[in-house]
């Protein structure tokens, strides 16, 4: 079993702010590349005293943090690449105020930082649609997250989410639980012809007209599992959100709760690789598109 990076590791690999800009250069520009001014193959060294490189030819500049979660910040490179360590590190999220306390910045940066991070992870897991023909069977749920229970209001977030029985998950927040709602989650994250397990909610009922092999398992009659049908990795999953969120984080709002579960989706869909998460953080910036000068 491959080695999961430990903070020696990354004191190592990241020793100063330097060297987390040596390795975003590298990383999405390649040791050599085209220059966008003088058109010509070139290396690119540090622009001193700047956070830009320069083509050893023509002297025209890219800046490696352009486009990424660290654009325009002010705050240490080193301290995003250990704040993103962190989350790697941790199975149930990190809160700004740990990041505040073991960085050093203030509550607004660490939370900005974070919430950038959880963005980030969501684009580097991407969005593909689960099960099909011949795939592992998806099971399909819904939850309730956050708010507080009041009597007669209900302010909690509604969250679908599908995950393929051995592989990832995928979730969505959904601004009410109708079935044309939930009908349209599902399309949209589950591929025909799957194999679909949910609940027995009315919001599923309809889900063998749009062309899914569904069966239902009845949780009002206690029915919790009938043969291979049941929803018991979706739960868990939903657990795993629920006691990250209260446990961690404590509360998060509507705005922000797509990131959240986009946190906990990167760490789902990589727990059998835990070893990965860390440097794909690291290597995953796209390299930006360079128009050529006129």
């Amino acid at each position: 079993m491959a080695k999961i990076p430990t903070i020696l590791d990354f004191n190592e690999q990241f020793p100063t702010d330097d060297a987390c800009m040596e390795h975003l250069m590298r990383t999405r520009y390649g040791d050599r590349h085209e220059c966008s001014k003088c058109g010509r193959s070139a290396h690119f060294y540090r622009a001193k005293g700047r956070t830009a490189y320069a083509c050893e030819y023509c002297g025209g500049q890219v800046y490696p943090m352009a486009g990424t979660p660290f654009e325009n910040t002010r705050t240490k490179l080193r301290l995003w690449f250990f704040t993103m360590f962190l989350f790697c590190a941790s199975r149930n999220g990190v809160s700004a105020k740990e990041v505040q306390r073991q960085t050093g910045v203030t509550y607004k940066t660490a939370w900005r930082m974070c919430n950038k991070i959880r963005e980030y992870m969501g684009y580097v897991d991407g969005d593909p649609t689960l099960g099909g023909p011949g795939k592992p069977t998806v099971e399909a749920d819904k939850a309730y997250i956050g708010g507080y229970d009041r009597m007669g209001e209900d302010d909690k977030s509604i969250v679908y989410g599908a995950v393929e029985r051995g592989g990832e998950v995928k979730t969505r927040v959904v601004t009410d639980k109708s079935r044309k709602t939930v009908s349209e989650a599902v399309k949209g994250t589950v591929n025909k012809g799957a194999t679909l397990y949910t609940d027995s909610g009315s919001a599923f009922s309809a889900m063998g007209a749009h062309g899914y092999n569904h069966e239902q398992i009845n949780h009002h009659a206690k029915e919790w599992v009938r043969g291979p049908v049941h929803t018991n990795t979706i739960e868990a999953f939903w657990l795993l959100v629920k006691r990250g969120i209260s446990g961690t984080y404590v509360w998060c709002s509507k705005r922000h709760l797509e990131t959240y579960l986009d946190e906990f989706e990167f760490r789902w869909n990589l727990r059998k690789c835990q070893h990965l998460m860390f440097p794909l953080l690291c290597q995953s910036f796209a390299r930006p598109v360079l128009a050529r000068a006129a």
